[in-house]
């Protein structure tokens, strides 16, 4: 089963916190933005016009309980 994939295009002066707050809401995503899109992980500030995939995060696990709860 495929899934649709998620792609923001850049604009000049984007950054990881800022793209993760933009599609998300919230900037701490920026880590599962740079894991999506290793080719792009040195990148600091980003040119206009660069496509990056935007992970699923509903399938994020980010509770706190231990897993062997």
């Amino acid at each position: 089963m495929d899934r649709e994939v998620d792609i923001y295009t850049t604009i000049q002066g984007d950054m990881w916190d800022g793209i993760s707050f933009k599609v998300y809401g919230s900037d701490k995503y920026s880590k599962e933005l740079i894991r999506a899109n290793p080719k792009y992980m040195n990148m600091v500030v980003f040119s206009g016009g660069v496509e990056l995939i935007c992970p699923d995060i509903s399938s994020i696990d980010n509770s706190i309980t231990p897993p062997w709860r």
